[in-house]
């Protein structure tokens, strides 16, 4: 998993997550175990509902989505 969180750098949500873990003062180790957790939730979210994975788009807010 923490090869696919590495390899999800690339995605600007991820990319943000792991930067807002970085600044909190988590070592590039520790941000990057917890991307890959991070991920693992989602994955079993998905299982869960049943659900495909659809990403946040950027610049919509709750009020517009709903």
């Amino acid at each position: 998993m923490s090869l696919a969180a590495f390899a999800s750098l690339r995605d600007p949500s991820s990319n943000a997550f792991y930067d807002r873990k970085r600044a909190e003062g988590k070592r590039r180790n520790a941000a990057l175990i917890c991307l890959a957790r991070r991920r693992c939730d989602v994955i079993l979210a998905m299982l869960r509902t049943g659900q495909p994975y659809q990403p946040a788009r950027p610049g919509i807010g709750l009020a517009e989505a709903a």
